[in-house]
């Protein structure tokens, strides 16, 4: 065979093949930990093009390397060896025609989240997962991680959105699913085998998404709750309460809301109390005549009586709905520009949330005295992203980043819930997997990750140990 680089660059082209300089935005993760300097990366326009790419790495025995929009915390879209080629979906970004009556649309794999939603806008709906990365996430890296998003409590996980797939497979064939129904139940349910895989089965290229109206009217709600406990009681009465208008249900505390008002000065905090956890509380419907300023309203009336909700405001306007949103939105950015930090990405079971709150904090204090928790996430599904900065006046966390993970990841297992709840293993947390999850479990993912890629090509060191 001809050497690998000199045939994929005649293959894609100029445009298509980057190594050198050219490459460079592309070879090392989010958060920098991750990435050894592969042959190049190869950014196909199309299916038949990522299919022939892959086929001739196969023949050349090179490692694939899918990647959307590299936003991944957890370092599974860049390369482990430099015998490997990163095949980004970049060029492939057609969306095409919504089709309002069966509520579905077919995209390409490398479609930014947030043109979706701009393209959708004009034709009355929504495609309904919002997450802080939709300005350049793309629809196969939310696949290949099975994203969640603030609105996975009544929407559900990427898995519950996608239709239809397209797939390029480890030797290079293609798999046409790009079927826009819900119910198909002729055999394994492959399209969602393909959610949470990471690239490790294969290479999506299209996908059939489902849509919804878009909301024709919206309530939201900022509150101060007296606690975490105070919080998931309030939580479960909104889920009463509010059913299937309930949109948003966001917590963060006033750690995080400090450092986001700290560190960006546009950020406007519109109560007159603070407190030490805050509520996003969001109600939406398709009919304009459902009373949800009435809904939220009672609701608020009844949290107050409780002794559960200290202070609140409803936005009375969209401009202040943006605000109170961007206050949640933005904990990630305040935390980053304070320095140092640790991300940790937890789910238990919604009830759970304050008993694991507290266990946490104490568990980390012990580790490190001073250590500062900043806890924020999604109360609705359970999803907890439990960030640590270092005590006052330190720059670093003094060596035990692994000591946290591994008291956290401990922690959440003895409660029914997951250290990998909306980023996936990608290569950081495969030891940890191993160490948490049973061996029945792992020995089921090997022996799947075998059955589809034998020759291991396929984003090998992602989700299960290379071979």
């Amino acid at each position: 065979m001809n050497d690998p680089v000199t045939t994929l660059s005649e293959i894609l082209g100029p445009k298509g093949w980057l190594s050198g300089t050219d490459a460079e935005p592309y070879l090392r993760d989010w958060l920098n930990r991750y990435g050894v300097t592969p042959l190049g990366v190869a950014r196909p326009a199309n299916t038949t093009e990522v299919a022939t790419v892959v086929k001739a790495c196969r023949e050349a025995g090179l490692a694939v390397i899918p990647q959307g929009g590299n936003t991944g915390l957890c370092g599974g879209a860049v390369a482990d060896r430099p015998n490997a080629v990163i095949v980004s979906l970049s060029r492939m970004t057609a969306i095409g025609e919504p089709d309002p009556e069966s509520g579905s649309i077919l995209v390409d794999a490398g479609v930014v989240l947030a043109a979706l939603h701009e393209a959708l806008e004009p034709h009355g709906l929504m495609f309904p997962m919002h997450l802080g990365a939709e300005g350049s996430a793309r629809i196969g890296g939310l696949i290949g991680t099975n994203a969640g998003g603030s609105q996975a409590f009544r929407y559900g996980m990427m898995q519950d959105l996608v239709l239809g797939l397209e797939v390029v497979t480890p030797d290079g064939a293609v798999w046409d699913g790009l079927r826009a129904v819900q119910k198909d139940n002729a055999g394994y349910q492959l399209r969602k085998l393909y959610c949470g895989a990471e690239g490790t089965l294969g290479v999506v290229t299209r996908a059939v998404l489902r849509l919804y109206p878009t909301p024709k009217q919206r309530a939201s709600a900022l509150l101060v709750v007296s606690d975490f406990a105070a919080a998931v009681s309030f939580g479960a009465f909104l889920r009463d309460e509010a059913g299937e208008f309930l949109a948003g249900l966001e917590f963060f505390s006033d750690v995080g809301l400090a450092l986001a008002l700290k560190h960006l000065p546009d950020l406007a905090y519109q109560l007159e109390t603070r407190g030490d956890v805050y509520l996003l509380v969001e109600v939406a419907s398709g009919s304009p005549r459902v009373p949800l300023d009435e809904i939220l309203n009672s609701a608020l009336e009844w949290g107050m009586e409780q002794g559960l909700v200290v202070d609140g405001a409803l936005a009375n306007s969209g401009a202040q709905r943006e605000q109170f949103w961007r206050l949640r939105e933005e904990q990630p950015e305040g935390q980053r520009l304070e320095g140092e930090q640790l991300k940790h990405d937890i789910s238990v079971p919604p009830g759970a949330i304050a008993r694991f709150i507290e266990a946490g904090a104490k568990l980390c204090s012990d580790i490190l005295p001073g250590v500062r928790m900043n806890p924020f996430g999604h109360l609705g599904d359970g999803n907890i992203h439990y960030n640590l900065s270092p005590p006052e006046g330190r720059a670093d966390f003094d060596g035990k980043a692994t000591a946290f993970a591994e008291a956290l990841a401990a922690l959440v297992t003895g409660m029914g819930g997951s250290f990998a709840a909306e980023h996936g293993l990608g290569r950081a947390k495969i030891a940890m997997a191993e160490r948490n999850r049973s061996q029945a479990e792992r020995a089921l993912m090997a022996r799947l990750k075998d059955a589809f890629d034998p020759l291991g090509t396929m984003n090998p060191g992602v989700l299960v140990r290379a071979g």
